[in-house]
């Protein structure tokens, strides 16, 4: 779909523009392990997928940016002067975040034009919105010649996320839509950001997504909530952050945490050890044992951390029937989105066709299905 796209994109901007843009293409991630390790400094190991956004730009004839968001048929215009956040939940203010961000690091931009669209399910956890701010900032930086690094680029990214689409969200969604590697997954250090591509040999095996459709409204309280508790429990076990503490640690300040708030601690570092298991299984093509902790993983997200919701735990305990799927997790945030699986390529039809009926029996409601490969990072496309 991507090549279909990007024509498309192409003319649509000569269209509305009559001139030729540059084009970059940005991919959405997933994570195989590591699931609110990022905001605790600690270890993630995610991938980028074949699914993006193709974002198209060139220096405007005007004095103001029109911003046109191709798969919504809706445009706005902007100028650089007067660049201020929108109501929140709309895609515009990943774009003025990006540029305002990038303005309060002295980068020299005129008004500009842009264009884009993408096949990242929204909504689904697979970071459509890193995939938008790293297409335009690394869009703008080649337009503009800022020079900028792709480190640099993602912390306009995340701050743009932060400031003006208000999600205080770590670095991993940039970072692996900015620096991933085909057919590779990165082991993140989230508090130094440096990685380690590890090629992932996935043979009769195939990932597959598995889209609830739903998000529940407690996802942004309930993260928000995660994220205070566990910097109270680094200031009580006197840690820069989770990620440095172990479990005789947690049990030293037993006392001074409810039963519930231990046990989600405990997950984060619990999950910090996963993150490194798994990195191990893949070096050693143990597709079993990544399996098996993808299912652990999704135990601690249900039962420990409490983010996951009836619909993740029906569609994870269904994989956990099925031999022909080896591992099975939520991804994400909770409370909705997708389901990460693994899956025998000769059952995949089967497991598919079986699966979306189950689901709609269940909940009335249909799941969306998508076999995804491993991509490249964000570069231009011409």
């Amino acid at each position: 779909m991507n090549t279909h796209l990007q024509e498309h994109i192409v003319w649509r901007f000569k269209r509305e523009f009559d001139t030729d843009p540059i084009l970059v293409k940005a991919p959405g991630r997933i994570n195989l392990i590591g699931e609110h390790t990022d905001y605790n400094e600690g270890f993630v190991f995610p991938a980028a997928i074949d699914r993006c956004i193709i974002a198209a730009v060139q220096k405007s004839k005007s004095d103001i940016c029109c911003a046109i968001a191709d798969d919504a048929n809706e445009q706005f215009n902007f100028s650089l002067h007067e660049i201020r956040p929108f109501a929140k939940g709309t895609w515009k203010n990943y774009i003025v975040g990006v540029v305002a961000e990038l303005q309060k690091i002295g980068a020299n931009i005129t008004p500009f034009n842009l264009v884009f669209a993408g096949d990242i399910p929204i909504g689904a956890g697979l970071s459509s919105s890193a995939a938008l701010e790293n297409s335009l900032v690394f869009a703008l930086n080649a337009l503009f010649n800022l020079k900028l690094s792709r480190k640099e680029m993602i912390f306009v990214s995340q701050n743009a996320e932060h400031n003006y689409a208000k999600v205080r969200c770590g670095i991993m969604d940039m970072y692996a839509s900015m620096f991933a590697k085909e057919n590779s997954a990165l082991f993140l250090d989230c508090r130094t950001l440096e990685s380690t591509d590890y090629e992932l040999d996935l043979g009769d095996y195939q990932l597959v997504l598995i889209n609830t459709n739903v998000k529940h409204q407690l996802s942004e309280s309930a993260y928000n909530h995660r994220r205070l508790l566990c910097e109270k429990a680094a200031v009580l076990m006197n840690k820069p952050a989770l990620r440095d503490a172990h479990e005789e640690d947690l049990k030293k300040i037993n006392a001074e945490l409810s039963a519930a708030d231990y046990q989600k601690i405990l997950y984060v570092i619990q999950e910090n050890r996963r993150v490194k298991e798994a990195v191990q299984s893949i070096v050693e093509k143990d597709l079993i044992g990544l399996g098996k902790l993808m299912y652990k993983t999704h135990y601690g997200l249900q039962k420990q951390y409490k983010v996951s919701c009836e619909e993740l735990d029906y569609l994870v305990n269904q994989c956990k029937q099925t031999k022909e799927v080896i591992g099975a997790r939520m991804m994400g945030g909770g409370f909705g989105g997708c389901t990460l699986n693994i899956v025998a390529k000769p059952a995949l039809k089967s497991f598919s066709e079986k699966i979306a009926i189950d689901y709609k029996n269940r909940f009335n409601s249909a799941c969306s299905i998508y076999s995804v490969e491993l991509s490249g990072g964000t570069h231009l496309l011409s």
